[in-house]
């Protein structure tokens, strides 16, 4: 593990949070896995002097003097990885510096993200500001896991507002498709396949795959376009000569924000015969007004918004956020993923002037 110097002095230019991203980078840190990298960020922001906050993988702090008058914005992204595949022509654990270009993995996704909120924070919290900030680097976003921000927001005071830091261009997602998984099994009769016996289950599930591939939602997204459902695996079968007597499918389904997975799901089994289960219905899309005080400032300051088809740990927050961080999505979970070393400096700066002073109250 990366050693911690004595003291640091993070500093406004982007060098100190780009040496803590490579130390980062060279901490193995799959989601379910963050215990080390969040072990090693703790205690570097304790080195930098602050009071540092941990419950399970999850390191947050709170600016000081917490005023319950005030409204309170959470500056949120995520430690965990994905595992590297197998196209690296790098060591994906090893930063290595290529001119402007961070390589690692979580290099894009979302460590600079991490980084550049966490410097952004250092920077805001030494002034005065008309709302209570809270920083919180978490696990298990990669996953959707219960063990990161979902376990995190509990323990927190209300939020009025987040920020989500995720590979935007800086750009502000201001809606986000969500995710329901469904199990799907259609049951027939075994036979010799040699014999007009039995009910093949493989035929009998055709008709319920067809109206998946087929069926349109009739509300379609000012942002995020039509509800996407696409059957990813079929299962069926024991050996070639014997008539399936099951057949399981699932189906990724892609919601927009004119829907609940919650209607979606009563409206899909109204309309197959097969047997559905939703493996969750708790990742729901979401969409912040463009009068939001946050979003008319980004408007401002010449960041385009967008709708994202990409999940988030938006998806698990009750109340209003945007999605925005330096890096490009385009580099997420690909080899050789890097990050430009500049976008870390600018993240940082727009990040400070989205938020410095901001009235969360002005026209709500």
């Amino acid at each position: 593990m990366p050693e911690i110097s004595s003291f640091h002095f993070p500093s406004a230019d982007g060098d100190s949070a780009i040496e803590l991203l490579a130390a980062m980078i060279e901490i193995p840190s799959l989601s379910r896995e963050e215990n080390a990298v969040a072990d090693y960020l703790e205690h570097w922001i304790e080195s930098c002097g602050y009071s540092v906050n941990r419950t399970g993988n999850n390191v947050w702090l709170m600016a000081p003097g917490y005023d319950a008058e005030k409204p309170t914005i959470l500056l949120n992204s995520h430690i965990d990885t994905v595992k590297p595949n197998a196209g690296w022509q790098r060591n994906p654990f090893k930063a290595t510096f290529e001119g402007d270009k961070l390589y690692g993995l979580g290099s894009n996704d979302a460590g600079a993200s991490v980084v550049s909120l966490l410097h952004a924070y250092f920077e805001l919290v030494a002034k005065e500001q008309p709302y209570n900030l809270i920083f919180a680097a978490t696990a298990e976003e990669e996953v959707s896991g219960t063990n990161g921000i979902t376990s995190l927001l509990p323990l927190l005071p209300p939020i009025d507002f987040a920020v989500v830091g995720e590979p935007t261009e800086m750009n502000v997602a201001v809606a986000e498709k969500g995710l329901m998984v469904l199990d799907c099994v259609v049951y027939g009769q075994a036979g010799h396949a040699a014999h007009e016996t039995g009910v093949n289950a493989i035929y009998e599930a055709l008709p319920d795959i067809e109206w998946f591939r087929t069926h349109q939602f009739e509300k379609v997204s000012e942002w995020l376009g039509k509800v996407r459902m696409s059957v990813t695996m079929i299962n069926a079968g024991t050996q070639h000569n014997v008539i399936p007597d099951r057949c399981s499918f699932v189906v990724d389904i892609r919601s927009n924000d004119c829907y609940s997975n919650l209607e979606l799901l009563d409206e899909i089994k109204e309309a197959v015969s097969c047997e559905v289960t939703p493996r969750s219905t708790r990742l729901g899309s979401s969409h912040i007004l463009l009068t939001h005080p946050a979003v008319s400032k980004a408007i401002q300051m010449g960041r385009k918004c967008y709708g994202s088809p990409t999940l988030s740990d938006m998806a698990v927050m009750p109340f209003p956020a945007i999605k925005m961080g330096p890096g490009h999505t385009t580099r997420s979970h690909k080899a050789d993923e890097f990050i430009y070393k500049h976008e870390i400096a600018d993240g940082i700066a727009q990040y400070v002037e989205l938020l410095a002073g901001l009235n969360l109250k002005q026209g709500i």
